[in-house]
C-alpha cells in the first residue's frame, strides 16, 4: 500500500467545504468533464491555496457504503501530490465500505497504491448498484474502461488503527 509523508504546499489548507465553495467546486468537476449532477458540497473536502480552491474530492454516503468521488485537482497544480493527500484525507474519513469508480487502469493504479481492489459490478455494496449501473451499461455495451474499486480496510476504524511498516502520515490538515 502506498505511504509517503505528505504536506500542502505553503499557504495551503485542507479543509471541508462550506457553502461559498459550491461554485468553485461545479467549476472544478465540469473542468475535469466528471457528472456534475450529484454535488452536495456538504460531502466535499477542499484544498484551498490564498483564497482559491485549487483540489476537491467527496465522499458520498448511501446505506451501508460510501462512494469516493469527485476528486479534481487543478491542472496547474498537478504533479505535487495534492490528489495522493486528498485521497488519503477521503480515506481517513469515511466510516463505512469505500468504493468509487474510475476510467482507465492509469486511474486505477493510482488508486490502487491507497489500498483499493478491483471489484466487479455484482460485488459492490447493494446501495451503490442503481448509481454505478449507467457505468456497468456503458462498459458492457460501449467498451468504456469503467473500473469499480473498494477500499480493502472498508473505511472502518478498526482497519485505520494498526499502520504496521507503513509509518505516520504527515499531513497538515486545516
Amino acid at each position: 500500500m502506498y505511504s509517503q509523508n505528505l504536506s500542502l504546499p505553503s499557504g495551503c489548507v485542507l479543509r471541508q467545504a462550506t457553502s461559498t465553495d459550491k461554485w468553485s467546486i461545479r467549476s472544478l468537476v465540469l473542468s475535469a468533464k466528471l457528472d456534475p449532477t450529484q454535488l452536495r458540497w456538504q460531502q466535499f473536502y477542499v484544498i484551498e491555496c490564498e483564497g482559491n480552491l485549487i483540489a476537491c474530492g467527496q465522499l458520498r454516503n448511501f446505506p451501508g457504503a460510501q462512494e469516493l468521488g469527485s476528486l479534481v485537482v487543478k491542472s496547474t497544480w498537478r504533479g505535487r501530490g495534492l490528489g495522493s493527500l486528498l485521497t488519503q484525507h477521503l480515506i481517513s474519513q469515511a466510516t463505512q465500505p469505500l468504493y468509487l469508480e474510475c476510467l482507465g487502469e492509469q486511474l486505477s493504479q493510482f488508486y490502487s497504491r491507497f489500498g483499493f481492489v478491483k471489484v466487479a459490478f455484482d460485488n459492490l455494496h447493494p446501495s451503490l448498484q442503481p448509481k454505478f449501473r449507467v457505468s456497468q451499461l456503458a462498459k458492457k455495451l460501449l467498451r468504456v474502461p469503467v473500473v469499480f474499486m473498494k477500499y480493502q480496510g472498508s473505511g472502518r476504524s478498526e482497519d485505520k488503527g494498526d499502520k504496521g511498516d507503513e509509518g505516520e502520515r504527515q499531513i497538515n490538515y486545516c
